[in-house]
């Protein structure tokens, strides 16, 4: 991969060479609005044309190349000024500089407009590309430590889950057949694989998190909220990026961006990204370490304007994931009611096996069955905006593709009891939507929009026993189960593909019934099919013709096949009044009915005592959601921020996933719990007491229980128990923590470094939550203790030129899972998504 950096990095320095001639561009800088401001830096973006303003705070500049161009005016201790210029001014440029320490009055485009974030009524988070980029949070995981509202759980890219109030993924393993409740946007692109959240960001210029339903302003329904992505555009003034970090445990990442123009009216950008790491975990067995990273993604975007009143965007890119890992380590055993001879502890004394280690964070496995987490996730996009009217027609057309290829040690031992356990699955998409935006009347603005996508997935998965199958799966004292070969071979094909349509119109308007008092209703129609497909056929171990043994195999896999087939209609909404008590008080309240779309099982179904597979948890219904908030955005005191929002969401038929005691059913089954609730408040906070300090925090509070939930499956402590399901109304919903919260603050100073004035640093910043149950129905062995953890940053930063910084994760070295797992068959033993331990490095970032 360092080779493949190295030549993408060369081919990026190359396309930033550009031809130029003279013009000259005269200006004034000044500050507080009237007082001139000498020597300030001024310098044409992309080039080594610069100046300095006089004692006037006038300045005349020598571009040296053709327009458009951009301008760079720099003073330390005040925020870079970026002009960019299509035409020679015809009088001098007047150029106003702000403290460099002064909140930034955030935009986001959540509500299909540009508008300052106080202004939304809408819970929103919002992180720019270089807060995530000093941070370290190049994927979704680790914007999750910068806003604790999010929660991201992934035993494997497939195996992924993003909620957000800790609702909209079902805890576990991933079901295809169902809709994820967060909808994940990327350039007003629906991603509708969760994997995407695993990949690296490439090139992101904001990221914007809206928490609660957001039917009526996105196109794909969203009943728990949405991340909002957007990427740096192409520019008509060249310019470019270099970043590359280095850590421990080789860690390496390289980051590059090249933009400029094309002609007259095509410009282009073309970024890339690159993250390796060696492995975390020691294998033991093979003697290697496991759980490295290998990603690499690229992104290409031509922008056209053929007028004033039009941008077309064509956008293509590419990502790739290679790594050596998602490997869990054993964390426990946990002892169940099955008899004492199906104990793990039993069954591996018989196999004269002993773990690597007890303790988990020994890091060390001794998995035989090789680990391999391939995936490759791209596509193409065309986005058109033009301007008609007092609003702006968008319309947005998109084909992705996902493909996945697994191997996984589902036993999580050295034993061969699952030989293989992999899932390879291919997804395609295609969506489009079309909205107007705009001010429809002199009190009315708002949104209108159509949206539809239809994807297809196909899996074709083995899963097959190994010669210690027999001993796991022994579930009489029959003396047969001891047949050698009976298993050794045996396992089961998997044929399963879904199709699924939505389409879906959807509007909202704000009315202005006073310039104070606003009232904002939202609707939506939505139509869903989904057509699934499963089937799974048994083969190999002993061939034989002796019922009792034939029994014995199908006590263990036993073939399958089910179709299912249904559509669903749902009309929704949201009503939301805003009152802007003054400039810095806005208060709103939101009453929102939603809906998750009907759901499918494609991954097996459990089966009755005659060994039919139960077709009656073949569709799953949709979830009902009724949804109150109220919130209020103030800004207390000159840059600050203050924002409380209290939030109460019931849902009846939530969908949720089990593990099933069979091996056969390969990744859980969806089920449906009569009725949840989740409750709680959000509490976002940014001050900038100086030039010099700045702090921010945010914490939540969140309560949620199953309010009913009669048909849950046992917890893993009671398999075996003489009934199948238990009453867990009342317990904790999993992945739930009570309290969440981020805290970071920095420290600055002006400084040089290689003759660039910028700012010198030193930030902390610090995630914490508290324990969650990490099983559908609460167990007090998959409960994950709270967790807190501490990071830094030192160094030295400038808009133009050379960067520096050291930067230090988890400092403490804190031991933590992220998630706890029972392995397939529900055993006794069980794994867990360990955090990583302490890394460190340094990361230079040159700009031109």
């Amino acid at each position: 991969m360092k080779k493949s950096i190295k030549n993408i990095l060369t081919v990026l320095s190359i396309l930033t060479f550009s031809i130029s001639f003279a013009q000259n561009i005269d200006g004034v800088v000044k500050i507080n609005e009237n007082t001139p401001l000498e020597a300030a830096n001024i310098v044409v973006k992309g080039t080594t044309s610069n100046t300095t303003s006089d004692h006037n705070g006038k300045f005349s500049i020598d571009t040296k190349g053709k327009l458009p161009l951009t301008l760079l005016i720099q003073y330390v201790g005040y925020k870079t000024t970026e002009i960019e210029l299509t035409d020679l001014p015809t009088s001098p440029l007047q150029v106003s500089l702000k403290e460099e320490n002064e909140l930034i009055e955030v935009v986001v485009s959540s509500r299909r407009r540009i508008e300052k974030v106080q202004d939304v009524p809408i819970a929103i988070s919002v992180i720019t590309g270089k807060q995530a980029e000093q941070t370290g949070a190049f994927n979704v995981n680790r914007i999750k430590e910068l806003v604790p509202s999010v929660q991201l759980y992934s035993s494997n890219p497939r195996n992924t889950g993003i909620n957000i109030r800790s609702l909209g993924s079902p805890f576990g393993l991933t079901n295809d057949g169902i809709d994820p409740g967060v909808g994940f946007y990327v350039d007003g692109v629906y991603y509708a694989r969760p994997a995407a959240t695993t990949l690296d960001f490439i090139d992101v210029e904001q990221i914007e998190v809206l928490r609660g339903p957001q039917g009526s302003l996105f196109g794909k329904n969203t009943t728990s909220g949405a991340f909002n992505i957007t990427t740096r555009k192409p520019s008509f003034t060249t310019g470019a990026d270099f970043e590359v970090s280095y850590g421990n445990y080789n860690f390496l990442q390289a980051k590059a961006s090249v933009t400029g123009a094309l002609s007259s009216k095509i410009a282009g950008r073309i970024s890339f990204s690159g993250t390796q790491r060696d492995g975390l975990i020691d294998n033991v067995a093979t003697g290697r370490p496991t759980n490295t990273l290998n990603n690499q993604g690229i992104r290409g975007q031509l922008l056209f304007t053929p007028s004033e009143n039009t941008n077309i965007i064509l956008a293509a890119d590419i990502t790739t994931q290679r790594p050596d890992g998602y490997a869990q380590v054993v964390a426990g055993v946990a002892p169940t009611q099955r008899a004492a001879y199906r104990q793990f502890d039993a069954i591996i004394k018989d196999l004269n096996y002993q773990l690597p280690s007890r303790n988990a964070f020994d890091r060390k496995i001794d998995h035989d069955t090789p680990w391999r987490s391939g995936q490759d996730m791209g596509g193409i996009s065309l986005n058109i905006d033009t301007k008609i009217g007092s609003g702006t027609l968008t319309s947005t057309t998109a084909w992705r593709f996902w493909n996945w290829d697994p191997s996984n040690d589902r036993d999580f031992t050295g034993l061969q009891v699952l030989a293989k356990s992999q899932n390879p699955t291919r997804q395609t998409q295609f969506t489009q939507e079309v909205r107007y935006a705009g001010q429809l009347t002199s009190k009315i603005s708002g949104v209108v929009g159509a949206f539809f996508i239809d994807q297809t997935s196909q899996t074709n998965g083995t899963e097959e026993s190994g010669n210690a199958q027999w001993r796991f799966a022994q579930s009489t004292t029959s003396a047969l189960w001891k047949t050698p070969g009976l298993f050794e071979g045996y396992g089961i094909k998997t044929d399963a593909n879904i199709r699924s349509s939505s389409a879906a119109v959807f509007g909202q308007i704000d009315w202005a019934i006073t310039e104070r008092f606003h009232v904002l209703p939202g609707v939506r129609y939505n139509f869903d099919k989904k057509d699934a497909h499963y089937a799974r056929t048994t083969y190999g171990g002993l061939q034989t013709t002796d019922p009792a043994l034939l029994a014995l195999k199908k006590l263990v896999y036993s073939d399958q096949a089910f179709d299912s087939s249904t559509d669903n209609t749902d009309f929704s909404g949201n009503l939301t009044l805003t009152y802007k008590a003054s400039d810095k008080i806005n208060a709103y309240a939101t009453y929102a009915k939603s809906y998750k779309p009907v759901g499918v099982n494609v991954a097996g179904l459990p089966t009755d005592a005659k060994g039919q597979p139960l077709l009656d948890l073949a569709v799953i219904k949709p979830e009902k959601v009724n949804h109150y908030e109220i919130g209020i955005k103030t800004s207390p005191f000159k840059n600050s921020i203050f924002n409380l929002a209290f939030f109460n969401t019931d849902i009846k038929d939530f969908q949720t996933n089990v593990q099933a005691a069979e091996l056969g059913v390969n990744r859980g089954y969806l089920a449906n719990a009569d009725k949840v609730r989740v409750r709680g408040a959000e509490l976002d906070a940014s001050f900038v007491f100086s030039q010099h300090f700045t702090l921010n925090a945010a914490a939540t509070y969140t309560d949620g229980k199953y309010v009913k939930f009669t048909n849950a499956p046992l917890p893993l402590e009671e398999t075996g128990a003489p009934v199948a399901f238990k009453d867990v109304s009342g317990t904790e919903l999993p992945g739930a923590s009570k309290w969440a919260g981020s805290l970071g603050g920095e420290l600055s100073n002006n400084a040089k470094f290689f003759g660039n004035k910028g700012k010198v640093f030193l930030a902390l910043d610090s995630y914490a939550r508290s324990e969650f149950s990490s099983s559908p129905s609460a167990s007090k062995y998959l409960v994950v203790p709270g967790y807190a953890i501490f990071n830094a940053r030192l160094g030295f930063r400038a808009a133009d030129g050379l960067s520096i910084h050291f930067w230090g994760r988890n400092l403490l070295n804190k031991d933590y899972y992220e998630q706890l797992l029972p392995a397939g068959g529900n055993t006794g033993q069980y794994a867990g998504v360990i955090g990583d331990q302490r890394t460190y490095g340094v990361t230079l970032k040159y700009s031109l």
